[in-house]
């Protein structure tokens, strides 16, 4: 079976330390974790190499990338503009997989009166998570950008995915169940590239998440 070496940005979010959780277990993933404080993730030092390091710098980012299989990058903040620093160092490293979270509503996809409620609670957020899917979405790279329903802290790994062009309808998601998902786009790479992927979960569907 061949090594896959993943590299995670962002690897203290509560979706990603998820994806750790999963991909520790698989002896053919090689894992490097790389965040601003690492010591929220030290406990996974027996199954990854932990990088602590800055997006927005050139030198830590290259060294994180280079030669790595996968880079998936789940951040928060200026994401338009780490979403350039992150292309570049690919591009620079010859590196061609990149699966990136950022939001449903991007788009002005979501469909109904839900669609109407998220509009109003993140509508005006959704810019930099817009830009960010634009720069990715023209790049050279292979990749995967991940689009959450509303997240929920349920144990359950349940998902269905809509993809770019589709209504999304679904109104909630484990995080678990996303990270499910990135799991195993990382175990198949070959699955969802080029693609802009909703994910939520099955059959919850209403005018807004339950738990609002």
């Amino acid at each position: 079976m061949k090594t896959i070496k993943a590299l995670v940005l962002g690897a203290n979010g509560a979706i990603a330390q998820h994806v750790i959780t999963f991909l520790s277990a698989k002896e053919n993933i090689e894992l490097t974790l790389f965040a601003r404080n690492a010591d929220p993730i030290k406990h996974f030092e027996t199954s990854a190499t932990i990088i602590e390091g800055d997006v927005f710098s050139t030198n830590d980012l290259n060294e994180a990338i280079k030669g790595q299989d996968i880079v998936y990058a789940n951040l928060a903040g200026a994401v338009d503009k780490m979403a350039g620093e992150i292309v570049s160092a690919m591009n620079a490293n010859n590196v061609k997989r990149l699966i990136s979270v950022t939001s449903l509503g991007i788009y002005k996809e979501v469909a109904g009166k839900f669609g109407q409620w998220n509009e109003r609670m993140i509508g005006s957020d959704l810019a930099p998570y817009r830009k960010a899917a634009d720069i990715i979405e023209k790049s050279d790279l292979d990749y995967t950008i991940v689009r959450p329903s509303w997240l929920t802290n349920n144990d359950e790994t349940d998902y269905a995915t809509i993809l770019k062009g589709e209504p999304f309808i679904g109104t909630e998601v484990a995080r678990m169940a996303v990270a499910a998902y990135i799991t195993d786009i990382i175990e198949h790479p070959e699955k969802d590239i080029k693609s802009s992927v909703g994910v939520n979960k099955p059959g919850v569907y209403g005018d807004k998440p339950a738990f609002y």
